[in-house]
């Protein structure tokens, strides 16, 4: 995990086996961060959108005109970013979850896809479409896939060492696998009593929620086999797998703190950050049974000591995450490789997060 409050890295730390056999994490180890992807992938939007050549409310279609079949030519950028396109299926929309190394084909496939709600009318978690529907926005504009955007444009700049969509052959000895023992090997034995028990949430609560849906957007045919593969790096998944050092997501989360610049290095103007952390919605989610306060690309953070009214960013399944709280000029991250909890993660972040806000606040009446 690591740390940055008022610009300064104040916190890098590191422990734990990189692998089955033991072997012990090192410095520069990279973990597969499943969500926490799609706030690195958010920010490169906000990167176009600061250069004046992608604008929020524009439809996706003047950028990607394939994609304005089946009813979605007035599919905004925006609503792409603050999951209201209703294009979060994905378990209906491939027969395997190989076919997600298959950038043309689910770019084609989403293009042709009709949304399953009214655009707007209200947001599901794109838990994996997401990336493509905002990858293939990002080549359109700039030209180059969204990986090596990613590296020209953010982490080079800042001079981010562990910054990646995918892996590339010559970084792959330094991510960490998986361990099967951990929470996602036990996934499929615990997501039909989880559906059961949103069932019953559901019905009390009376909430917008189908445990069908959350499965068609969470849980492609397949998915296990192919996130424990090393065929998971072959190509971009922009939602998924993006593998990152703590270190390196604290510290681009700490230039959006700070308003997009840190040090002598500008990524976004203030105005640009502004807008893409303006909350968009407050509804409870169709997937995520509860009101995710949806920016452009990020969500809510919660930590151990509440909801930071300020704060934002992206966890990921397992317990990773990286956030940026302007109020405190705080920005927090943390990637692991033994998962736990529910698809939506667990309870680490959210006490590393408290106890950072905790000592930000003694920091600074000193």
């Amino acid at each position: 995990m690591a740390v940055y409050h008022r610009g300064e890295k104040v916190v890098d730390v590191w422990a734990g086996s990189r692998d089955a056999e033991g072997r012990p994490w090192r410095a520069d180890t990279m973990a597969l961060s499943f969500s926490t992807t799609k706030g690195v992938v958010a920010t490169a939007i906000h990167v176009l959108a600061d250069r004046g050549l992608v604008d929020y409310d524009r439809p996706v279609a003047e950028y990607w005109p394939e994609f304005a079949s089946a009813g979605k030519d007035r599919i905004t950028v925006r609503q792409i970013l603050c999951h209201e396109a209703g294009l979060f299926p994905i378990r209906s929309l491939i027969d395997h979850a190989d076919a997600m190394l298959d950038w043309e084909g689910m770019c084609q496939a989403l293009a042709e896809a009709a949304p399953a709600h009214p655009p707007g009318a209200a947001n599901g978690y794109h838990a994996f479409t997401f990336g493509w529907l905002v990858g293939e926005l990002v080549r359109r504009i700039s030209g180059i896939p969204v990986d090596v955007f990613v590296q020209r444009e953010i982490a080079k700049p800042l001079g981010l060492e562990g910054l990646h969509i995918g892996a590339p052959p010559s970084e792959r000895h330094r991510v960490a696998r998986l361990l099967r023992e951990s929470g996602l090997a036990r996934l499929p034995d615990r997501f039909e009593p989880a559906t059961r028990l949103l069932g019953r949430i559901r019905r009390w609560l009376r909430l917008p929620l189908e445990p069908a849906r959350v499965r068609d957007a969470l849980m492609p045919e397949g998915v296990l086999d192919l996130l424990y593969s090393e065929h998971v790096h072959d190509a971009p998944i922009p939602a998924a797998n993006g593998v990152f050092t703590a270190r390196s997501l604290a510290r681009l989360y700490a230039c959006l703190a700070a308003g997009g610049r840190l040090g002598d290095r500008e990524l976004l103007r203030p105005e640009t950050v502004a807008r893409a952390t303006e909350i968009q919605n407050r509804r409870v989610d169709l997937v995520v049974p509860f009101p995710m306060r949806w920016r452009l690309g990020y969500h809510l953070v919660g930590t151990s000591r509440g909801i930071l009214p300020r704060g934002f960013g992206h966890f990921g399944y397992g317990g990773s995450g990286a956030f940026a709280d302007p109020e405190r000029d705080l920005a927090v991250a943390m990637v692991v490789n033994r998962t736990a909890g529910t698809p939506f993660g667990d309870l680490r972040m959210i006490r590393v997060g408290g106890s950072a806000v905790r000592c930000a606040e003694r920091r600074g009446r000193r």
